[in-house]
């Protein structure tokens, strides 16, 4: 896709005159490249070991019979969000036209209950040691790329998903991909038992051979496991 990309139309159905963002995830179309997760951090240039978007993978089946199962994840722009309710000094905030969830960077103090109460891992603190930027020692996340669609550009990891796994555009809109991916194909949301209303809807995903549970939303070590088989077979 070439940087015209563009978001849905602007005309809406819903909430009267009010865009809602969404984006839906075809896991079936996911490879695994990481190329959304490289154009993220070229975007906004987040430090090393943090990422605004990611994709865990779980190996599955039983040899030769094995795969491995993608399941790109990122701050889910949820209706209710519990971030929001958490934050003690308002630094986070939702953008009521868009239904982007945000962050004042000059409010928050880093006390990270934000990131306690968001159900889906997705925030992080940047560290101190940053001499590029003033932004150090507060909580950032994924912000669906606002700056990128206030001008009507799709999201940097929408734009790079060599696959089309990643769909970008207003749910308010009855003619907008969004809405047709949502109305056409069964689709899920990672917990919804939390009732956060999130609006990163998954085409394809099983929990059950992905991420189950809180702790299925933890890194996952899977180089460790490679070593491990690696070093079995050759008895090292």
């Amino acid at each position: 896709m070439s940087e015209a990309t563009k978001v849905s139309p602007p005309a809406t159905a819903g909430k009267s005159g009010r865009k809602r963002y969404a984006m839906v995830i075809d896991t079936r179309r996911c490879i695994g490249c990481m190329a959304c997760q490289v154009a993220c951090k070229a975007e906004y240039d987040t430090p090393l070991g943090v990422n605004r978007t990611w994709v865990p993978y779980k190996v599955t089946g039983k040899y030769p019979n094995v795969s491995r199962k993608f399941l790109p994840r990122l701050c889910n722009h949820c209706e209710d969000p519990p971030c929001v309710r958490n934050c003690p000094v308002g630094a986070t905030f939702v953008v009521e036209d868009g239904g982007f969830v945000l962050q004042r960077y000059e409010r928050c103090i880093g006390c990270r209950s934000c990131m306690a109460a968001c159900p889906y891992n997705a925030r992080f603190m940047l560290p101190s040691h940053r001499t590029y930027t003033p932004i150090t020692n507060v909580v950032d996340k994924c912000t669906f790329c606002f700056h990128r669609v206030t001008q009507n550009l799709v999201p940097a990891c929408v734009q790079t998903c060599i696959g089309r796994s990643r769909v970008f555009g207003d749910i308010n809109d009855p003619n907008s991909e969004v809405s047709y991916l949502i109305a056409k194909n069964p689709t899920q949301v990672l917990r919804p038992e939390q009732g956060t209303k999130p609006h990163v809807f998954y085409i394809g995903a099983d929990r059950n051979q992905t991420e189950f549970g809180r702790e299925g939303y933890q890194k996952i070590e899977v180089m460790e496991q490679e070593r491990s088989a690696f070093k079995r077979h050759f008895n090292i």
